[in-house]
C-alpha cells in the first residue's frame, strides 16, 4: 500500500467516523476532508473544486428547485386532493400514499417527495384519529424505493450514471434503472403496505399530532367566472373536508349572513368565512380557484409584479393596529397588503375580517408584496413569527409547470438533451413564468448536500486514481473467490447496504461504485450489473434514522425511537436483495 493510498484511506475512515459520531454536520466533515486532502497533496489543487461543477452536483440542485416549482404551481395538490381520503383503512391509505410517493420520487428528488407528502399524511392521520407514526415510516420507505426507478429519483443513481460516464464513456439513461429498481420498489411497496406497517411499535402519544400550528379565521372571495358560482355553500363541504377547512359563514355585500348559510347559493363577490391552518387554507383556495380578496385589493397586492408572500405576526399591546381594524388603518391602500386570517386563542369572530377590531395577542396571517414582510410588520407595530415556509400556490400555472417538467423528462429520456441542461431549462422557465419567484430561487437548494457532493467527488476520484478502489476490489474478489457471480453481487450489495445504513448514501455510492467496477474488471465481466447492485444497495437505507434523510425527516413527527426502524427495515432490506439479484442477472447479464 502506497503512502497516497494510506492517506486517502485514513481520510475516508476519518470521514466515516465523524459522520457516525454525528456532532458535526456532514457537509463540514466532507469539505474539511477535501481541504486536508489538498494540503497533504493527495488531491491535486487544480481538481480541488471540480466536484462543484460535476453534473451530479448540478442535477441534485436543479431537481430540488424543479420540485419546489411543482409544489408552488399546485401540481401536487392536483393529485393528492383527488386521491387522499381519511376514511380509508390504514393499509389502504399506506398503499395509496406509498404509490403516490413512489411515483413522485421517481421523477423528483425523493427527499422533496417526502417533504411534499408528509404534511398530507400527518393531516390525514389527524382526521382519521390515528397516530401519524403508523404511516409516516411506510411513506418514507416508499419514497426511498420509488427513487430507485429513474436517474433523477435519488442522488446515488445520478452519481452512478456520472461514474459510468467517467469510467466507461457513457452514462446510464433516464430509465435504465427501471427494470431492477422498479422490481425492488414494487416488492418493497407490497411488503410495506401489507405487512411492514404492522411491525411498527405503537405509542400512546404521537409527536405528529401537534397543536402548535394556529388555526385562523379567514375569508376567501368567490371571483367573477368562478365554477362555484350557482352552487350552495353546503356543496363545498367535501372539498373543505379534504383540505381540513371548516366553513363557518358567508359574507355578501359587506354583511355577514346569519349562521353558516349552508343553503345560500353562491354569487360572484361572496366571501366564505373559514377556520383553517395556513396550509389548509391555501389548499382549499387552490382547489376551488378562490381569491384572497376582492379584485381591486388583489390588483393592488400584485401591482409591483414581484409576487407575494405569507407572513404571520403577533399583535403586542402598543401595536398601531391594536384596537383598530385593517380597513380603518388603510392596510390595503397604504401597504398593498391583505389580512388573510386572524387567530384569537380559539375564539370565532362574528364580523367581516377587515372590519374586526384587532386585540392584543391576536396572531395575524397576512399576504404582502414579496420582500416587504419586515416593513409591513414594523409599520403595524407587530412582531413577526418565525418563518414556517408558508407559500401561496400559483394554481393558474399548474398545467404549465407540469408540461415544462414533462417535456424536460421526455427530451432527457430519449437523449435529445443532456439531463442537467433539460433541468436547467425548466428552472429558467419556472423563474421567467414566475412559478418560482426569483427571490426564492436559491432557497430551495439543499446546500449541505451540494457541499457534500462537491467535496466527496474529488476525494473519490483521488482514491480511484491512486489505485485505492482497485485494492478494495481485489480484497473483495479474494473474499468471494470461487463463489458464483450471483453470490459476488450479493456480497457487494450487502456490504454497500450496510455502509449506507450508517453513512450518507451519497458518500457510500462514491466509494462503492468504483469498487464495483474494479471487481467486474477483475472477474472479466461487464461492470453494469455491479453498478446496478451498488445503486440499489446505496439507496436501501432502512435500518436507522441516519442512513437516509427521509428517515431523519420523520423521526420527530412520527415520534419514533432510534431502534424502531430496523423492525420494518431489516425484512425490507432482505426483500430488496432477494428481488434485485435475479433482476440484475436478467436485465443486466454478466
Amino acid at each position: 500500500m502506497t503512502n497516497e493510498q494510506i492517506i486517502l484511506f485514513s481520510l475516508f475512515a476519518a470521514v466515516f467516523a465523524m459522520l457516525l459520531w454525528g456532532r458535526l454536520r456532514y457537509d463540514i466533515v466532507a469539505f474539511s476532508a477535501l481541504l486536508i486532502g489538498v494540503v497533504l497533496g493527495v488531491v491535486p489543487t487544480k481538481d480541488a473544486f471540480s466536484g462543484f461543477g460535476h453534473p451530479a452536483t448540478l442535477v441534485v440542485a436543479l431537481v430540488l428547485v424543479v420540485s419546489a416549482g411543482l409544489v408552488r404551481s399546485g401540481a401536487v395538490f392536483l393529485i393528492t386532493r383527488t386521491l387522499v381520503d381519511a376514511s380509508r383503512s390504514l393499509g389502504a391509505h399506506i398503499a395509496l400514499m406509498g404509490a403516490i410517493g413512489g411515483v413522485f420520487s421517481a421523477f423528483m428528488n425523493n427527499v422533496a417527495a417526502l417533504a411534499l407528502l408528509m404534511p398530507v399524511d400527518i393531516q390525514t392521520a389527524r382526521k382519521a384519529g390515528r397516530a401519524a407514526g403508523l404511516s409516516l415510516m411506510p411513506l418514507s420507505f416508499a419514497t426511498i424505493l420509488g427513487g430507485m426507478v429513474t436517474l433523477i429519483g435519488t442522488p446515488p443513481n445520478i452519481i452512478i450514471a456520472a461514474i459510468r460516464e467517467d469510467s466507461l464513456g457513457a452514462p446510464f439513461a433516464m430509465f435504465d434503472f427501471a427494470p431492477v429498481g422498479g422490481a425492488a420498489a414494487i416488492a418493497g411497496l407490497a411488503f410495506v403496505s401489507l405487512i411492514g406497517w404492522r411491525l411498527i411499535p405503537t405509542r400512546e402519544t404521537d409527536a405528529g399530532q401537534s397543536n402548535d400550528i394556529s388555526e385562523y379565521i379567514a375569508e376567501l372571495t368567490v371571483p367573477e367566472g368562478n365554477k362555484q358560482i350557482g352552487k350552495r355553500v353546503a356543496e363545498l363541504s367535501e372539498a373543505a373536508d379534504k383540505a381540513d377547512v371548516a366553513i363557518i359563514g358567508l359574507v355578501r355585500d359587506g354583511k355577514r349572513r346569519y349562521g353558516q348559510a349552508r343553503n345560500t347559493v353562491l354569487e360572484a363577490g361572496d366571501a366564505l368565512v373559514l377556520e383553517a391552518t395556513p396550509e389548509a387554507l391555501d389548499e382549499f383556495r387552490s382547489s376551488l380557484d378562490l381569491a384572497v380578496t376582492d379584485a381591486k385589493r388583489e390588483e393592488a397586492l400584485h401591482a409591483a409584479g414581484e409576487g407575494v408572500e405569507v407572513i404571520e405576526v403577533v399583535v403586542p399591546e402598543d401595536a398601531r393596529i391594536q384596537g383598530k381594524t385593517a380597513q380603518a388603518i388603510g392596510l390595503a391602500w397604504r401597504q398593498r397588503s391583505v389580512l388573510l386570517g386572524v387567530s384569537r386563542r380559539g375564539k370565532r369572530l362574528t364580523k367581516r375580517l377587515r372590519q374586526t377590531p384587532i386585540q392584543t395577542g391576536d396572531i395575524l396571517l397576512m399576504l404582502v408584496p414579496r420582500d416587504t414582510g419586515p416593513d409591513v410588520a414594523d409599520w403595524l407595530g407587530c412582531l413577526p413569527l418565525a418563518d414556517r415556509g408558508l407559500a401561496v400556490t400559483v394554481n393558474k400555472k399548474v398545467w404549465l409547470a407540469i408540461g415544462l417538467f414533462g417535456a424536460a423528462v421526455l427530451t432527457a429520456s430519449v437523449g435529445l438533451l443532456y439531463l442537467p441542461i433539460a433541468m436547467g431549462l425548466v428552472v429558467v422557465a419556472y423563474v421567467l413564468t414566475k412559478i418560482i419567484p426569483l427571490a426564492e430561487l436559491y432557497d430551495h437548494i439543499n446546500w449541505p448536500v451540494v457541499v457534500l457532493l462537491g467535496s466527496m467527488i474529488p476525494l473519490g476520484a483521488a482514491l480511484e486514481s491512486s489505485g485505492g478502489t482497485e485494492l478494495i476490489a481485489t480484497a473483495l474478489v479474494s473474499l468471494t473467490d470461487g463463489l458464483p457471480a450471483w453470490a459476488v453481487l450479493t456480497v457487494l450489495m450487502i456490504v454497500t447496504m450496510s455502509l449506507s445504513d450508517v453513512l450518507n448514501n451519497t458518500a457510500t455510492t462514491i466509494v462503492a461504485a468504483p469498487v464495483g467496477i474494479q471487481m467486474a474488471q477483475s472477474l472479466g465481466v461487464s461492470p453494469d450489473p455491479f453498478l446496478m447492485a451498488v445503486a440499489v444497495a446505496a439507496s436501501s437505507a432502512f435500518l436507522t434514522p441516519i442512513g437516509h434523510k427521509n428517515n431523519t425527516l420523520i423521526l420527530g413527527p412520527g415520534g419514533y425511537g432510534f431502534g424502531d426502524y430496523w423492525r420494518m427495515g431489516l425484512p425490507l432490506e432482505i426483500i430488496v436483495v432477494a428481488v434485485s439479484i435475479p433482476a440484475i442477472l436478467i436485465f443486466w447479464p454478466l
